[in-house]
C-alpha cells in the first residue's frame, strides 16, 4: 500500500485532542486510532507492537543483519489532529495530474485553493494531490508521518535485501495540545536517535523551533447593578481588553516571520465578574522568550496596582525549548538526512520551525530527534492537501536513513 493510500484510510478516524481535557490521551478517539494502528503493525510482522497505558503506540522492526549491533534509530509521528479546525467526516479525494490551476474543492460554498494564494503549489504540476472537499482539514498533520512511516515498515519487512539495523516506531497522542511527550517513555522506546516525521515539504530536514509556553490570565472583577456601579464594579471583561491591548500588536502571528517570535491569544472569555485568556508565546531566541514573559508579568503587576491586589493572576507553563543545542553534537542526524534527501531525488533545506513538535520535547529528555518534512502544506486549515509523489519520495528517504544507520553499526 502507498502512503497517501494509508493518508486516505487514516482519516477516518476523528481523533483530534483536546486540549479542555486532562486524561491521556486527551480524547477516546486517539485510542481507536491507536488500536487500529498496533492491529495493521502486527499484521506486518512487527511482533511487539502495541499500545501503552497511556495511549502511545510503539513497535520494533528487528535488524535484518546478522550480529549486527550498532546505534538504534527511531521514528516518531503523531496521531492527534487539530481541534480548532473541523475535524469530522473529512473526505478526501485525489486531483491527479495537477494543471497547475485553482482546485475547486467546494462548487457550493465556493471554496477554492489557488496557486495565487499559495504559489507552492506550482511545483506540483502534473503531480496527484490529496485534498479535501473544502468543509474539513485533511489531517496531514499528522497522518502524512503515520503513513510515510508505516510505508516504510511495510518495505523493510518486504524488502529482505534491504539491510538495516534495529528500528524503533513511535505514536504519540496529544501533540496538537503540547502533551505529545509528556508520558513518553524514552528508555522504553529504546532507540538512541529518532526522527519526527511531522513537517512540510518533502526535503525538510528541522532542527531548530521556537521556545513555547501557553500563558493564562484569570481575571477576577466584582460586579453591581449598573444603575449604582460608579466607582463599585470592576469590570472583567474590559480588563481583559485592556491586559491584551498592552501587548504590542506587531508581535502577533499575523503580522511575523521568519526569526521573529509572537503573542498569540488563542481563547478569551469572560463577563462582569470573571474573565480569562489564554495565549501561546513563542520566540526562537532565549533572550527575547525570557522578555515576553517578563513583558506578561509586568502587565499583571501594573493591573493589579491600578485594580487592586489579586485582581490579575498569571500562570506561565513552558511548552518546549529550542532543540537547536540538543542536535548540534550529534550533527549526522542532519548530515544523513541530508544525504538521505539527495539519494532520492531531492534537495535538502532547512528552516527554522514556526512551531514545535514532540521531538523537541523529546531532544530534552535525551532522544536528540530532529523534523521531517512529510510532501503535506497549509496544515490546520480547509486548503491542507498533500502530495503522492512527494510522499512517496519521503517514504523512500525514510528507507534511505534506516539502511544508513544499520551501515553505522558493527557486526560482533
Amino acid at each position: 500500500m502507498r502512503a497517501y493510500e494509508r493518508l486516505i484510510k487514516y482519516a477516518k478516524f476523528e481523533a483530534a485532542s483536546d486540549r479542555s481535557s486532562d486524561s491521556c490521551p486527551s480524547t477516546p478517539e486517539q485510542l481507536e486510532f491507536g488500536r487500529a494502528l498496533v492491529e495493521e503493525m502486527q499484521s506486518l510482522g512487527i511482533k511487539d507492537a502495541h499500545m501503552d497505558e497511556n495511549g502511545y503506540v510503539f513497535g520494533t522492526i528487528e535488524s535484518n543483519i546478522e550480529n549486527w549491533e550498532g546505534p538504534v534509530i527511531g521514528f516518531i509521528a503523531h496521531m492527534d489532529v487539530a481541534r480548532d479546525v473541523p475535524f469530522e467526516n473529512i473526505k478526501p479525494r485525489v486531483v491527479e495530474n495537477y494543471d497547475g490551476g485553482e482546485i475547486v474543492l467546494n462548487q457550493d460554498e465556493s471554496i477554492i485553493l489557488s496557486p495565487d494564494e499559495y504559489p507552492e503549489l506550482k511545483k506540483y504540476v502534473g503531480r496527484d494531490l490529496v485534498v479535501t472537499d473544502g468543509t474539513t482539514l485533511l489531517g496531514a498533520d499528522n497522518r502524512a508521518g503515520v503513513a510515510e512511516i508505516m510505508t516504510m515498515a511495510e518495505v523493510l519487512l518486504t524488502n529482505p535485501g534491504i539491510k538495516h539495523g534495529t528500528i524503533k516506531i513511535g505514536f504519540t497522542p496529544d501533540e496538537e495540545i503540547g502533551r505529545g511527550a509528556d508520558r513518553f517513555d524514552v528508555q522504553r522506546f529504546g532507540a538512541d536517535f529518532a526522527y519526527t516525521v511531522d513537517g512540510g515539504a518533502f526535503g525538510e530536514v528541522e532542527y531548530e523551533t521556537f521556545n513555547a509556553a501557553t500563558a493564562k490570565i484569570t481575571i477576577q472583577g466584582r460586579n453591581i447593578h449598573p444603575g449604582t456601579a460608579k466607582n463599585k464594579m470592576k469590570n472583567a471583561a474590559l480588563i481583559a481588553m485592556e491586559f491584551n491591548s498592552l501587548l504590542p500588536p506587531v508581535e502577533r502571528p499575523e503580522h511575523t516571520e521568519g526569526y521573529e517570535g509572537f503573542y498569540h491569544l488563542i481563547d478569551i472569555a469572560g463577563v462582569v465578574e470573571h474573565a480569562c485568556l489564554t495565549y501561546i508565546i513563542r520566540d526562537h531566541d532565549a533572550g527575547k522568550y525570557m522578555a515576553k514573559k517578563d513583558l506578561l508579568n509586568r502587565i499583571t503587576q501594573w493591573l493589579n496596582d491600578k485594580y487592586g491586589e489579586a485582581t490579575v493572576t498569571l500562570e506561565v507553563i513552558d511548552s518546549y525549548a529550542n532543540m537547536c543545542e540538543q542536535i548540534k553534537p550529534h550533527w549526522h542526524l542532519i548530515e544523513n538526512a541530508y544525504a538521505a534527501v539527495r539519494e532520492v531525488g531531492g534537495s535538502p533545506y532547512s528552516i527554522s520551525v514556526r512551531g514545535g513538535t514532540d521531538g523537541a520535547r523529546l531532544s530534552f529528555m535525551g532522544l536528540p530527534c530532529p523534523n521531517l518534512g512529510t510532501g503535506s502544506h497549509n496544515h490546520h486549515s480547509r486548503l491542507e492537501y498533500a502530495c503522492v509523489q512527494a510522499m512517496d519520495d519521503c517514504v523512500a528517504m525514510l528507507v534511505k536513513l534506516a539502511e544508513k544507520y544499520g551501515q553505522v553499526g558493527r557486526v560482533k
